[in-house]
């Protein structure tokens, strides 16, 4: 690492996406899970099921917004939008730890990026609309993450065709 924080092969924004004010968003309530420190935190949700503490898992939607959870059902699979609050906005390129050269921001599943916008498939294991109460079956976020939306997962258009060509 550098004195700034940025590895070498990393290349910053010309303007830090964080300093922009174009955009409205309202958290709709939060996450929690045992990880505290971004050190602990799985990388990915398949690494979070491997890890997986059964019932440790919840998302708490604002009373407001509760009305909105009618329809989801237990057992099924939700997308998750999170705001990565602690992730760094202002990298173009990034050095993955586990590469030799630097790649775009947008080739990467990193929370790195200009809008910090996590992307979770989760499943459903209990809903319970009168406190907000989603129980979810793993996450890769830290304890206290910002809730943006959920949307449902569609089995017949939330995959890829077999042929993209």
């Amino acid at each position: 690492m550098t004195r700034s924080g940025v590895r070498e092969g990393e290349v910053p924004f010309a303007v830090d996406p964080g300093d922009r004010d174009d955009a409205r968003l309202a958290f709709i309530g939060h996450l929690e899970s045992p990880w505290r420190e971004r050190g602990s935190c799985p990388r990915n949700m398949r690494e979070a099921r491997e890890r997986s503490q059964d019932g440790s898992f919840r998302a708490r939607i604002d009373l407001p917004f509760r009305p909105a959870l009618d329809g989801l059902a237990p057992g099924g699979y939700a997308w998750l939008l999170t705001w990565l609050s602690q992730a760094r906005r202002d990298l173009a390129l990034q050095m993955p730890r586990h590469a030799t050269v630097a790649r775009g921001t947008f080739s990467l599943r990193s929370p790195v990026r200009p809008n910090p916008i996590g992307l979770h498939l989760v499943r459903l294991v209990s809903i319970d609309g009168d406190s907000g109460t989603l129980v979810l079956d793993a996450l890769d976020v830290l304890d206290g993450t910002p809730l943006l939306d959920i949307k449902p997962y569609l089995p017949s258009v939330d995959h890829a065709p077999d042929d993209l060509s």
